[in-house]
């Protein structure tokens, strides 16, 4: 079996961990890095030394698809899944957990457990691993749990975590496309509560399904991903649907899928979608696991989380490398990058042991950096660049220097337009969107942007949605002014000192 290096790199590092002692270890690969095609050649390896080996997936459709990847390399394998169970004695099993859980595993030397993430949430995977060795495949190796101690197994569910290669890693290789991300909204989920890590579904749904953010949807994807082929992340059923029908009404063949189905039904919808029938495939959680759609170009993140594994799971559907794909597009309709920044940015280092976060009296971790949405192209820029690498935007500090009264101010002999001609250059809508964001920031009370836009503009921000956008040097530099100029006023002859322009603890009253 050819291997690519990465791949080589994770068997020799598996069969080195369980050499060593390790009785369950985690083998880490992103989505669409052939975690399969390393559990074959494992497999393979275990056959020649006359061994036993039991896949286990967690879905029918996983399921499915390893039998066609063993069926490619000759593996003889039996499988117990219900009805379909057939050769239950041979030396390679492939195996449904919900029905080994019912029917017991039989006795083999190796296990191999498919979406290892969701070990952590189950029992079942803990009861079929005591006594045997095992190793667990994911793309997503951040579910809390994965090395939370269980008695039963006597020491961890995993004891470790072996990488083959990271996700920028398998890009700049060539072995992934890269992503170009947009982000063209930020959805207002204040009112939606967090339950488990993750936003409850019910109101998360009530806050998303709007026609206008629907709208803002089909708008993006027509001026940014036209013609490419696109899978949708939608937060439920009811909202997925609502997204595929205007998909539908501008005339795109959009088409819904979910769990309801039989299927048969889901089949030849997923055939559709390969041979380019079908341009949108709209559905909620369905996908975000062992869908393989190499030609799908396009990803619309209209499903808001605060789950790195979730999130991962949406970005890697459109990764896949595909004859005349050169990139994907990212649409992030949801906020969930901009809240949890890139996946590839994501450490890979360890395995949640679930123990409490660090009290509230002990010194708290320094936040982790997140990417920033770039004001001029509304791209979402990597983390720590200054300079937009998309469109060459590079914002400035503003300038420190009070301003002095008057239309304009001489600089170099040359003269600069006033501040009011610069707003207006910028324009009102981006204006205030910016003047919302400053009013998030530093947690100001509602109404404070439209009593600085009508401040700036003399008339009020009637029918402009407070959308956010990142403050621009020259509107952070007339806010700045404006403050100056309401100190001066409340503090008659002398200036108290004031904080940079960028402080947040500043309030008006």
């Amino acid at each position: 079996m050819n291997l690519r290096p990465y791949q080589i790199e994770l068997v020799n590092g598996c069969r080195s961990a369980l050499a060593s002692g390790l009785r369950r270890i985690v083998a880490y690969l992103p989505t669409g890095a052939g975690k399969t095609r390393v559990a074959t050649s494992i497999i393979q390896m275990a056959l020649d030394k006359g061994k036993r080996v039991a896949f286990v997936c967690n879905r029918l459709q996983l399921l499915g698809q390893t039998s066609r990847v063993f069926n490619d390399f000759g593996i003889h394998h039996g499988v117990i899944q219900g009805d379909n169970t057939r050769d239950p004695w041979a030396s390679v099993l492939l195996c449904s957990i919900q029905t080994v859980t019912k029917r017991g595993l039989p006795d083999v030397d190796l296990l191999i457990l498919d979406e290892c993430h969701a070990c952590a949430g189950t029992k079942a995977y803990a009861e079929i691993m005591q006594g045997k060795m095992a190793i667990g495949l994911t793309a997503t190796p951040y579910q809390k749990g994965m090395g939370r101690v269980i008695p039963e197994l006597g020491g961890p569910l995993f004891e470790g975590v072996v990488v083959g290669a990271g996700m920028r890693d398998m890009i700049d290789q060539g072995f992934l496309v890269d992503a170009d991300i947009w982000a063209p909204a930020d959805p207002d989920l204040t009112d939606v509560k967090v339950v488990a890590g993750d936003y409850q579904v019910d109101q998360l749904e009530k806050a998303m399904d709007k026609d206008s953010l629907v709208g803002d949807i089909i708008s993006h994807w027509f001026r940014l991903a036209a013609n490419r082929q696109t899978m949708v992340f939608a937060v439920e059923i009811a909202h997925s649907k609502h997204i595929c029908a205007q998909f539908v009404a501008a005339g795109i063949h959009a088409v819904h899928v979910d769990y309801r189905m039989t299927h048969d039904e889901k089949e030849l919808i997923y055939a559709r979608f390969r041979n380019g029938e079908i341009m949108v495939l709209c559905n909620c959680a369905l996908l975000s696991e062992g869908a393989d759609f190499p030609a799908c170009s396009a990803l619309v993140l209209a499903r808001p989380t605060r789950s790195k594994v979730r999130l991962v799971q949406m970005f890697g559907r459109v990764l896949r490398p595909f004859p005349g794909k050169g990139n994907a597009i990212i649409l992030d309709h949801s906020g969930s990058l901009k809240r949890l920044g890139f996946p590839w940015d994501f450490p890979v280092t360890h395995l949640d042991t679930g123990k409490p976060k660090k009290s509230e009296s002990e010194e708290p971790e320094k936040p982790e950096p997140l990417p920033k949405v770039c004001p001029h192209c509304q791209r979402l820029k990597p983390i720590r660049t200054p300079k937009c690498p998309y469109c060459g935007f590079e914002a400035t500090k503003p300038c420190d220097l009070d301003p002095v009264d008057g239309d304009l101010v001489q600089i170099r002999g040359k003269k600069m337009p006033s501040a009011l001609q610069t707003l207006e250059s910028i324009g009102r809508t981006r204006v205030f969107h910016q003047l919302c964001w400053i009013a998030q920031e530093r947690g100001f009370k509602p109404g404070w942007a439209a009593m600085k836009y009508k401040e700036a503009f003399g008339c009020w921000p009637n029918g402009i949605s407070k959308e956010l956008e990142e403050p621009l040097p020259s509107v952070l530099s007339w806010e700045h002014s404006r403050r100056i100029a309401y100190f001066k006023a409340k503090a008659g002859p002398k200036m108290p000192k004031l904080p940079s322009s960028k402080t947040k603890a500043l309030r008006e009253p």
